[in-house]
């Protein structure tokens, strides 16, 4: 396997989205200078379709190559088929920004703290609720990055004495998330980035973000949490520190819950 060159291995941690941009253009500039060589020399002529499906095959090649997330070389794989697509649809030209707003108000976090939105699935959720039982009633809960909340407010409505928070900072996800909230009392959302949270004051931690942002949560929750506390992540470890407990989900997605109980300082 060809290794990658450091310098892009380290845009790939820090600005995915300019390395799938990159990926795009490279693959637009192959494909381009194999439609311009057939014609030229052949009377093969590719389809709009066939050519943007080869485009999209080579951007999530190049995106793999660069070391972007799976997450990432799927939305490279669609983009261009899915823009075909429905260019040929009668749709007004506004459409199509609305969309592109959408998706970026919905993803806001994949572009400056390179998470994007995984929603929790019901197994996971199961699970945790699970794992939640075994603390007192009227513990302390914060969901790092809560999207919609919709798992944040199935937990509220299941242990209507604790006391749960969602942080969020993708503008469409905390809205949607907010509105959902107000009706219950025990769940607040906060318009917040999780790394001024101050992790403190919960018994829970919970989280499913991405590998890129987990050695600093482990050194703020090492600092910041209280003996005893759990931080829980799901499907994404800390690089070298072993989790306490793993509950396998056996999804499709291969997910699981890691759980580390913290040896932090004891509260005042």
């Amino acid at each position: 396997m060809v290794a990658r060159v450091p310098m892009i291995a380290r845009v790939a941690g820090r600005y995915p989205a300019l390395l799938a941009l990159l990926a795009q253009l490279c693959a637009a500039l192959l494909v381009g200078g194999v439609i311009v060589v057939a014609v030229q020399f052949s009377s093969w002529r590719p389809s709009g379709l066939a050519a943007g499906l080869l485009l999209g095959l080579l951007a999530a090649g190049f995106g793999r190559w660069f070391g972007l997330s799976p997450w990432w070389w799927w939305l490279n794989l669609g983009f261009v088929p899915a823009l075909l697509l429905v260019s040929g649809a009668a749709l007004p030209s506004w459409v199509f920004l609305v969309g592109f707003l959408l998706l970026l108000l919905g993803n806001w976090n994949s572009v400056g703290e390179r998470v994007p939105l995984y929603l929790t699935g019901a197994r996971s959720r199961q699970q945790l609720a699970g794992l939640l039982a075994g603390q007192p009633a009227d513990f302390r809960f914060v969901d790092l990055g809560c999207g919609p909340a919709g798992t944040l407010l199935w937990l509220a409505r299941r242990f209507p004495q604790a006391q749960l928070v969602g942080v969020e900072t993708a503008p469409l996800p905390f809205i949607i998330a907010w509105l959902r909230a107000l009706p219950q009392r025990n769940c607040r959302i906060r318009y917040e980035n999780l790394w001024r949270t101050d992790l403190a004051q919960f018994d829970v931690v919970y989280c499913f973000l991405s590998p890129a942002p987990m050695a600093a949560l482990w050194a703020k929750a090492v600092a910041q949490m209280a003996d005893g506390a759990w931080l829980v992540s799901n499907s994404f470890e800390v690089p070298g520190v072993p989790a306490d407990q793993q509950v396998e989900l056996h999804d499709w997605r291969r997910s699981r819950l890691l759980l580390w109980r913290m040896p932090g300082v004891a509260r005042a």
